[in-house]
């Protein structure tokens, strides 16, 4: 009686070879020239950063030095314009008060010696 059934056999001379490899293109440059140019823009980075650090340094010298030479400057000015402040307000009150008898026109309210600066500040 012959079998019903047929095995699966593979092909007189084996099966084709199995290309298993990948073959994918190159895109692009390769890690040595990445790394290469990454570290050649960090490096003009790091030196902009160290002009820009120079130069700011420069400008904070500067500064310094004009603050340093503008200061007896700002600080006569800021007498001056007390000084015309106080006179101003005097002569407000002198206006003011002129029908008062014996009122003194610029008069302490402490009675001492030492200067003490007005408190109240007439803008």
């Amino acid at each position: 009686m012959a079998t019903p059934f047929k095995q699966d056999l593979p092909p007189a001379g084996g099966f084709a070879p199995i290309k298993y490899k990948r073959n994918l293109p190159i895109k692009g440059p390769g890690g040595a020239v990445v790394f290469g140019a990454v570290a050649l823009i960090c490096g003009f980075g790091f030196w902009r950063v160290g002009l820009g650090n120079l130069e700011q340094r420069e400008l904070q010298r500067e500064r310094a030095w004009s603050r340093i030479h503008l200061t007896p400057l700002l600080l006569a000015e800021g007498d001056r314009d007390a000084y015309r402040r106080e006179q101003a307000a005097l002569a407000r009150e002198r206006e003011i008060m002129k029908d008062v008898p014996d009122w003194e026109v610029g008069a302490k309210n402490y009675h001492s010696k030492r200067y003490t600066p007005s408190t109240i500040v007439v803008l």
